[in-house]
């Protein structure tokens, strides 16, 4: 009986020894597909990094022209395991550092500067937040909300749809605004970019990122382009050596071809913004590219009083007459207005007061006023000097 149990505990302690082996050589076998891993990892990473190009044209089965991240073309050899209808005049490649061959096929992929351009959600900003710009509001309503709302009118009439809407104005007098109305009325994906940043260092840089602007606003339809700042493109060309302002001016033609080019524009509005309408090139400001220049002036005294009445709905006030401080304000823009309404909450606070006072109010403008003269200074001490 002894001798039976004793071979039972040798053939348990067997069983547990072969368990004990498996797991080990399971555990082994994890970690040396783990360790494997990592080192493939670490190679990948010690890998020297690709240049960026474009595929400018195609020679042969092996053989590509392509443009560098640099600027310069070069005739290269591709790789026999890239799939031969990938590689298509404009498709970005990964470019061996050292010899510039093709290694891969890099997804189309907009740049981050258009990207970020889209604004997702429609802008929270209405008519009713504009005050003084009442026709104003009813021509850019004409011009851009009305095409994209409704344009079997404009089918009936037998016309085609204006294209885009030049705003221009001094700073702060409600350009953007009036984008922003008409974008959160007519539902459209409102892109909102800056023109300063379509100005690149290398050349064709810029006129790549006006292409996959407006090829954004195609795909995003009904769309809402709103170019601010346009004099920063848009400047009158002239004979210039530098080759920065050549590029200015490069861009500025692919924007020209995007506007009225092969390709129409359809359910694209164009909406631009200036304060140097005297500066843009004549043929972005012919009929067809924008055809209607919409001028924002400064608001006459009902205007600026809707503009404070707009601005201080929210603050307590206390015997202020806002038609008397508009009447004070003369020259002001909405800006300026909004400032002003800014400043005499402040000054409120600074006395201990929940509410905002007549003398709060008059102090408010003194103050802008003051800054307003110190600027206008300063600019004619800058003109003398020039």
């Amino acid at each position: 009986m002894d001798e039976i149990n004793d071979v039972e505990e040798v053939l348990r302690q067997l069983r547990v020894s072969e368990e004990e082996k498996r797991y080990t050589e399971l555990e082994n076998k994890r970690l040396q597909d783990e360790n494997e891993k990592l080192k493939k990892e670490l190679n990948r990473m010690k890998l020297p990094p690709l240049l960026i190009g474009s595929v400018e044209d195609i020679v042969d089965e092996r053989r590509i022209v392509i443009r560098s991240s640099t600027g310069p073309s070069f005739l290269v050899y591709t790789s026999e395991h890239i799939p031969r209808e990938k590689l298509t005049v404009g498709a970005r490649v990964a470019l061996n550092k050292a010899t510039l061959s093709v290694i891969s096929v890099i997804p189309e992929a907009y740049d981050p500067t258009v990207v970020a351009s889209e604004i997702s959600e429609k802008p929270n900003v209405t008519y009713s937040d504009i005050g003084g710009l009442e026709e104003q509001i009813k021509e850019i309503r004409e011009m851009v909300e009305l095409p994209l709302l409704n344009p079997e009118i404009f089918k009936r009439v037998g016309v085609d749809p204006p294209t885009g809407v030049l705003l221009v104005g001094s700073p702060g007098t409600g350009k953007t605004l009036l984008a922003k109305a008409v974008a959160n009325n007519t539902n459209a994906t409102f892109i909102r970019v800056v023109a300063s940043e379509l100005v690149r260092k290398y050349i064709g840089e810029g006129a790549r990122l006006v292409r996959e602007l407006f090829d954004l606003a195609r795909k995003k339809a009904p769309s809402i382009i709103f170019i601010d700042e346009m004099d920063a493109i848009g400047s009158r060309r002239i004979d210039s050596s530098t080759s920065g302002d050549r590029e200015v001016q490069r861009t500025l033609m692919q924007l020209l071809a995007e506007i009225d080019g092969f390709e129409p524009l359809g359910n694209i509005k164009l909406v631009a913004a200036s304060n140097r309408p005297d500066t843009l090139d004549e043929a972005l400001m012919r009929p067809g590219r924008f055809d209607r220049i919409i001028e924002i002036p400064l608001p006459d005294s009902k205007g600026r009083a809707q503009i404070l009445k707009i601005h201080s709905k929210k603050m307590n006030l206390k015997d202020v007459d806002l038609k008397k401080v508009a009447d004070i304000t003369e020259g002001f823009s909405g800006a300026d207005l909004k400032a002003v309404t800014v400043e005499a909450g402040m000054f409120a606070i600074r006395e201990g007061n929940d509410f905002v006072s007549r003398k709060d109010m008059i102090n408010a403008v003194e103050k802008i006023k003051l800054q307003k003269n110190r600027s206008a200074k300063q600019g004619n001490n800058l003109e003398m000097f020039v």
